[in-house]
């Protein structure tokens, strides 16, 4: 892909970007929701911009998009623990270090975001870092590079309720905004989780039926097998710890917001099936993602989208021992964060991705408790979704009129007001 074409204006804006001072991002914190083209049609803050919806540059979509799901370097994995020793902690999913931290390195999430030229995904998750000391506008063009573009236009979401939320329906995926939004694979994320346990010792209890795991009986030397977890903690942890990397990852693009004098905010309030594909409505395809429905779940399941978005559950793979053979090699085999010949950040990276606990120590467990998962509910997780969805950034061009208008002096920052002006000299917008 062609580099990033960066003007010399842009490049002292950005220059003001990265010396924004943290404290000052995170007390000017708001979501600042009124865009150039945005209406309010009624109620105590009416109002009409009197411009039109423009959208960002691709340089500040770079830079949204780097913040929110971009490669920083290598990760540093689980630096100890002592029931390993002297075996290195076998926790993560991925050799690579991105933006937003994840639980234990396992990093199921990829980054989806659309705008008025398309809809695309950044693949990030292994995505080996750039080369070389950091450089910023090398940063943005690593970013840029990884888009895949999925349709060349804006996702679908009808604006009304239950696709939105009522209060979003005004201004959510607005013309000239960028809608980014980081997607969990609680499939891999679970049997991330069940790798985690088994290592450490631990089986799991279905306490959904009341009953043990059929054929566990043969792990029964592990340390804690008489103490067993019981499976609805294990998914509710792994939804809340996805959540957490979701939530981590769209904040880290809201201070940013703040440092480009752009307007925006993260928000939860849009249909999960709406925006992955499922929902049963023409009008609200989505992205397309397989869904399926079963008697057993009050919603249809997403569960992947081929060729792109392809967790670690059936269909996606033939069974669910396919599935945890898949992760096995994600990790140890080539470019996984336990593979001799994979970067990394010490000074002797080989020794230490070549000593972690071998992936044989729990795959016949995992696989023995993943499978009677899938059995028994249907679907993997079984009682939580598999593919998960939570917040939303949204990126735009604020009306400053808007905020004169209806708020007091300081509603805005002045990077708010010096980004109005660049973009008044560059597309010739006047103030009301």
């Amino acid at each position: 892909m062609a580099r990033l074409t960066v003007t010399d204006e842009q490049r002292a804006a950005l220059a003001e970007a990265a010396s924004f001072p943290l404290f000052d991002a995170i007390a000017g914190r708001r979501s600042r929701r009124f865009p150039l083209g945005g209406s309010i049609p009624d109620g105590p803050l009416a109002f009409e911009s009197a411009h039109p919806a423009t959208p960002l540059t691709e340089v500040e979509r770079a830079l949204l998009l780097s913040v929110v799901g971009g490669v920083t370097g290598w990760h540093y994995g689980i630096t100890r623990h002592g029931g390993y020793a002297p075996n290195f902690p076998n926790y993560s999913g991925s050799a690579v270090g991105r933006t937003f931290p994840s639980a234990a390195g396992f990093h199921t999430s990829q980054l989806f975001f659309t705008d008025d030229s398309g809809t695309y995904l950044l693949p990030s998750r292994d995505t080996p870092p750039p080369a070389g000391e950091f450089d910023l506008e090398d940063w943005l063009n690593h970013t840029a590079d990884q888009y895949v573009r999925l349709s060349g236009t804006r996702l679908e979401i009808p604006r009304e309720e239950p696709y939105m939320e009522g209060h979003n329906t005004w201004i959510a995926n607005h013309p000239g905004s960028l809608l980014a939004f980081p997607v969990a694979d609680l499939a891999e994320h679970l049997i991330a989780n069940l790798s985690f346990f088994a290592a450490n010792g631990y089986v799991i209890f279905d306490d959904v039926h009341d009953r043990p795991i059929p054929g566990l009986e043969k792990f029964s030397g592990l340390a804690h097998f008489d103490d067993p977890v019981p499976l609805s903690f294990v998914e509710q942890y792994t939804l809340t710890e996805a959540s957490a990397e979701l939530a981590t990852a769209t904040h880290n693009g809201v201070l940013a917001l703040q440092a480009l004098g752009l307007g925006g905010w993260m928000f939860d309030g849009l249909d999960r099936l709406s925006v992955l594909g499922g929902s049963g409505d023409p009008r609200a395809p989505g992205l397309g993602f397989r869904s399926d429905s079963d008697p057993r779940w009050p919603f249809p399941n997403a569960t992947g989208l081929d060729g792109y978005f392809d967790t670690l559950s059936p269909p996606h793979v033939p069974t669910v021992a396919d599935g945890v053979a898949k992760y096995i090699e994600r990790k140890y085999g080539p470019g996984g964060p336990f593979h001799p010949d994979t970067p990394g950040a010490w000074s002797d990276t080989p020794k230490v991705r070549s000593s972690a606990l071998p992936a044989e120590a729990v795959q016949d467990l995992v696989t023995a408790e993943a499978s009677y998962i899938y059995e028994s509910f249907g679907k993997l997780p079984g009682t939580v979704p598999t593919v998960h969805v939570l917040m939303y950034l949204q990126a735009q061009n604020i009306d400053l009129d808007f905020y004169d208008t209806h708020f007091a002096p300081g509603a805005y920052l002045r990077t708010h007001l010096e980004h109005a002006r660049r973009l008044q000299q560059s597309t010739v917008i006047t103030r009301a």
